[in-house]
């Protein structure tokens, strides 16, 4: 029996070892007492407090900026008292008096008996993603002031398209995370010009990229005009699966509008071709050469019959 103590007691520590070796901080609070149970040292070097100073969530809470702190305590409880995981993002107060963008994310236990016994989590340090955020919102701002906005759609244009592009690509190659674009083209838009003349062609236009801009559900989702007949969608941090799912959108949306099409050799209705790529960028990856490829599915579209997708990466 001793001998499996000491196994038992020698994984808690290998555990505990990985556990405070990574940069997310562990913790565990006991829900009757709403005392914490544990809090990795890590928190000292992110926020200067004292691995012994974090006792009870009274010490969570009141290390939270004022404008976070009633919304992100009322949303936790209840979530936690529903027994739900869940996450969230808040300003913590450094014992500096500086604050650090903090995203906790939650794991509620039960017990036996369906009831909540503790809640255990991780605090990560998301303090450069809203940098990156902050950086695009005055991205955004630009646009707005210096016109980097279509004059005939009312999204983006390809000035724009470029710099967030750019800077997308850098935050991808920092992070590790996927980044995707969709390359977006209206099938035979030169006859429908041809055919309801270009007034009409023009009110197309705008109904094709309002309805494509609500496919773009993120707050970091970018849709801009390409060019012509052709419009661009930049998806930060999601996968080709994911990518794929929010080209169908595009297509169901651009249905939905419903655009009369007789000149169309596809379909009565108006459709739209896509190309998809999505990758991990490194140091070796260029943008000119990952903008080819994803054009290069767009011409397989085309080519393949039109109003479809076609994806990856060679």
């Amino acid at each position: 029996m001793t001998d499996i103590r000491r196994e038992i007691e020698k994984d808690s520590a290998v555990y505990k070892t990985l556990l405070e070796s990574t940069k997310a901080i562990p913790w565990k609070i006991d829900w009757a007492s709403m005392q914490f149970a544990y809090i990795g040292p890590q928190i000292e070097a992110l926020l200067g407090w004292t691995q012994d100073s974090w006792i009870s969530v009274n010490d969570w809470s009141d290390r939270m900026h004022p404008e976070d702190r009633e919304w992100v305590v009322n949303f936790c409880v209840s979530q936690s008292q529903s027994g739900i995981d869940h996450e969230a993002d808040y300003r913590a107060l450094t014992s500096d008096g500086n604050y650090v963008w903090i995203r906790d994310v939650v794991h509620v236990v039960r017990n036996d008996d369906g009831e909540v016994e503790a809640l255990i989590g991780f605090m990560f340090d998301i303090s450069e993603r809203k940098q990156t955020e902050e950086k695009l919102l005055s991205l955004q701002k630009e646009l707005e002031e210096l016109s980097f906005k279509d004059g005939l759609t009312g999204v983006a244009n390809r000035r724009m398209f470029d710099s967030i592009l750019q800077l997308e690509w850098t935050n991808a190659r920092r992070t590790g995370q996927p980044l995707s674009v969709i390359m977006i083209d209206i099938d035979y838009f030169k006859q429908y010009n041809d055919h309801y003349g270009h007034l009409k062609g023009d009110d197309c236009l705008k109904r094709v990229a309002k309805a494509l801009n609500a496919a773009a559900a993120r707050s970091r989702d970018f849709l801009a005009r390409y060019g012509g007949e052709e419009f661009v969608l930049v998806l930060p941090e999601t996968d080709a699966v994911a990518a794929e799912r929010v080209a169908e959108r595009c297509r169901n949306l651009v249905f939905k509008e419903q655009i009369a099409h007789n000149a169309s050799d596809v379909s009565q209705i108006l459709t739209i071709s896509m190309g998809l790529g999505t990758l991990v960028p490194s140091q070796k990856d260029e943008t000119r050469a990952f903008m080819d490829a994803v054009d290069r599915n767009l011409y397989l579209a085309k080519q393949g019959g039109r109003n479809r997708l076609v994806s990856g990466l060679d």
